[in-house]
C-alpha cells in the first residue's frame, strides 16, 4: 500500500494490523474487533466505488449514533470520499439544505428516516440496518487494493447551526489528525511519521490517561472511551476517531434519548475509563444517577472530558466526589473551526477552576478588531485566535472563510468568533460567541458569562440568555430559565439578587421567561434561535 502523509484511513489500517483481535467498537448489540471493523469497512468502501462514488465525492451521513454510522465514515475515508454529517434530528427541508450545500452524491440514512431522506436531491440512497446495506457491504472485495491516499484528503464537519444555517468546515486529514484526534500519541509528543502510530498503540495502551496516572500506575490494558455527544457532532466524532487511532475501544451510546441509568450500565459492563460529557446538560442528570447509589458502577472511570457547553464549578466538585477513581476533569475551549484553544484541568487534590476559566495553549492569543494582540492583564475583551493546524475554509463560502481564517504576521490563524479576556496570570476567561453579544445601553454582555452565574443558583436547573429589543437600552438581557422545582420557580428579583455579587449591574437579567426545559442540540449546545422565540425577540 502506498502512503502519502497522515491519512485517516491509512492510519486506521495500521492500527488494525497491529491489534487485529482487540475490540474496536461496541454499540447497539454489535461488537467488532479491529480486524472485523477493517474488513467490513473495506468491503463497504468497494461497494461505494461500485455504486459510482469517486474520490472527493461527498457522502451524506443522516444517521444516529451506531456502529454502522462509524462504518460508513471509515469506508468513505478508505475510498477517498468525504463523509458529511447531517444532524439526525433534521427533517425534510434541513436534510435537503445540507445535502444540497455539500453537493452530496450519496446519502446513508436510518431506515425509519427514509421519508425525510427522500427530500434530498442525491443519486444514491442507502438505509442502514437493512438488507440493502448488508448486501452492499457483502458485495465489496475484502482486499485493500485502493489507490494511493493523501494527507490532503478532505474531512468535513458541518456546524450545528444554532445561530444560523449550518456551515461545512473543510479540514485536511493531516491537520484534523493533529488538531483534534490526538496526533497518534495522546498525552505525549505528536508522532512524526505514520509508521510511529504502531509503536504508540503497542507501547501506550492507556493512551490519554497516562498524563494523569500516579507514578507506578500503568493504567488499564486498553483505553475505553464513551462519548455522550453523538457521531453527527464534533464531540462524538473526535472521541470515536481519536480512540480508534490510539488502539482504544469505542463504546457507543446508540439509544435515541440519553438514559443515564443505561449510560452507567455501559460504563460498568464495558469498563469505560474515559467518559466525555457535554457540560451540565449531561453531567447533572448523570450525577443524579450516581448520587442515588450507582457510583460503584462507574469505578473504572479515570478521566472525564467536557466541551461544547458550560460545566459549572459545583458540578465539577460533585463529579470528583461521585466518581471514586476519577483522576481528572478536562474541559476545552474549541469549535469545529478550532478544536483546542485552551484547557481547564480539575483534579481531586488540586484546584477546581471556576466555570469558563482556562489555560491558553501556546498557539492561542486574543486579538482586537484590527487583529492586533491584546496584552494580558488589561481586562480588554477580544477575539480568541489559534494558529497552526487550522481548516482549509468553509465549504462554498469564500467570504466567510476570509473573515474566519486570517493571516497575522505571516501565520494562518482561525478566529471562530469567541470572545475572551486574558488575565495577568495567563488564564483566559471565555465570554462567549461574539455574534451572540448583547448590546445594552452601550455595554457589551456575553450570554455565556451570565448563564454560568445563573446556573449556580440553587433554584435553576438550566438557563440560556439572549438579547431582546428594548426601546431605551437597545437590547434587554433576557433569561430563559428551567427551574429545579416547577411548582416553586424563582422570581426575577430573586435571581438578580443572588447573581449580583458575581455580575456587574448591567449584566443582570431584566426579563425572565420560565420554561420546563431549555432546548439544546444533541451535542448539548443551547438553541439560541429557539430562546429568542421564547423571549419574543424575533
Amino acid at each position: 500500500m502506498l502512503v502519502a502523509g497522515f491519512n485517516l484511513a491509512d492510519l486506521f489500517e495500521r492500527v488494525a494490523d497491529c491489534v487485529p483481535e482487540r475490540v474496536a467498537v461496541v454499540g447497539g448489540g454489535t461488537r467488532l474487533t479491529y480486524a472485523a471493523l477493517d474488513e467490513r469497512t473495506t468491503r463497504l468502501a468497494h461497494g461505494l466505488t461500485e455504486l459510482g462514488v469517486r474520490p472527493g465525492d461527498h457522502v451524506a451521513c443522516y444517521l444516529r449514533t451506531s456502529v454502522a454510522h462509524l462504518e460508513v465514515m471509515l469506508a468513505c475515508y478508505k475510498a477517498r470520499a468525504v463523509p458529511v454529517n447531517v444532524n439526525d434530528r433534521y427533517v425534510d427541508r434541513e436534510v435537503a439544505y445540507v445535502c444540497g450545500d455539500a453537493r452530496a452524491v450519496a446519502l446513508f440514512h436510518d431506515a425509519d428516516q427514509a421519508a425525510h431522506a427522500a427530500a434530498a436531491d442525491v443519486d444514491i440512497r442507502v438505509g442502514v440496518a437493512t438488507d440493502a446495506y448488508e448486501e452492499l457491504l457483502a458485495s465489496g472485495s475484502a482486499h485493500r487494493d485502493f489507490p494511493e491516499r493523501s494527507g490532503d484528503d478532505h474531512y468535513i464537519l458541518y456546524t450545528g447551526g444554532t445561530t444560523g444555517r449550518p456551515k461545512g468546515v473543510v479540514w485536511r486529514h493531516e491537520d484534523i489528525f493533529f488538531a483534534a484526534l490526538g496526533g497518534g500519541n495522546p498525552g505525549g509528543p505528536p508522532i512524526s511519521t505514520p509508521d510511529e502510530i504502531v509503536d504508540s498503540v503497542l507501547g501506550n495502551p492507556a493512551q490519554r490517561l497516562r498524563a494523569f496516572l500516579p507514578a507506578g500506575d500503568p493504567g488499564p490494558p486498553q483505553f475505553v472511551s464513551l462519548a455522550l455527544g453523538p457521531l453527527a457532532h464534533a464531540s462524538g466524532q473526535w472521541s470515536a476517531l481519536g480512540a480508534l487511532l490510539g488502539g482504544g475501544k469505542v463504546v457507543l451510546h446508540c439509544a435515541r434519548h440519553v438514559d443515564m441509568d443505561h449510560v452507567v450500565d455501559l460504563m460498568h459492563h464495558e469498563a469505560v475509563n474515559a467518559l466525555n460529557v457535554v457540560g451540565d446538560a449531561s453531567a447533572r442528570p448523570l450525577l443524579d444517577v450516581l448520587e442515588e447509589g450507582r457510583a460503584s458502577d462507574a469505578a473504572t472511570v479515570r478521566l472525564l472530558g467536557s466541551g461544547g457547553s458550560i460545566l459549572s464549578h459545583d458540578v465539577k466538585r460533585r463529579l470528583l466526589a461521585a466518581l471514586p477513581n476519577l483522576l481528572a476533569i478536562v474541559e476545552g475551549i474549541g469549535s469545529s473551526e478550532s478544536p483546542a484553544q485552551a484547557v481547564s484541568v480539575s483534579t481531586r487534590s488540586g484546584v477546581v477552576p471556576p466555570s469558563l476559566t482556562f489555560a491558553a495553549k501556546p498557539e492561542t492569543m486574543i486579538v482586537d478588531d484590527d487583529l492586533h494582540p491584546i496584552p494580558a492583564g488589561t481586562g480588554v475583551a477580544g477575539w480568541l485566535a489559534t494558529r497552526g493546524r487550522v481548516p482549509v475554509g468553509y465549504l462554498n463560502d469564500a467570504e466567510r472563510s476570509a473573515r474566519t481564517f486570517v493571516e497575522i504576521d505571516g501565520a494562518r490563524w482561525s478566529l471562530p468568533g469567541d470572545m475572551a479576556i486574558a488575565d495577568a496570570d495567563g488564564t483566559i476567561r471565555l465570554l462567549g460567541r461574539g455574534s451572540l453579544c448583547i448590546n445594552t445601553g452601550g455595554e457589551k454582555v456575553y450570554p455565556e458569562e451570565v448563564e454560568a452565574v445563573l446556573k449556580l443558583d440553587p433554584a435553576v436547573a438550566d438557563a440560556v440568555v439572549v438579547g431582546t429589543p428594548d426601546d431605551r437600552f437597545g437590547e434587554c438581557v433576557t433569561a430563559i430559565v428551567a427551574p429545579i422545582d416547577q411548582d416553586v420557580p424563582p422570581t426575577l428579583d430573586e435571581l438578580r439578587e443572588r447573581a449580583r455579587p458575581h455580575l456587574a449591574g448591567y449584566k443582570l437579567p431584566r426579563a425572565l421567561h420560565l420554561v420546563p426545559f431549555v432546548e439544546r442540540s444533541a451535542a448539548g449546545k443551547a438553541d439560541y434561535e429557539w430562546a429568542r422565540r421564547v423571549a419574543g425577540g424575533s
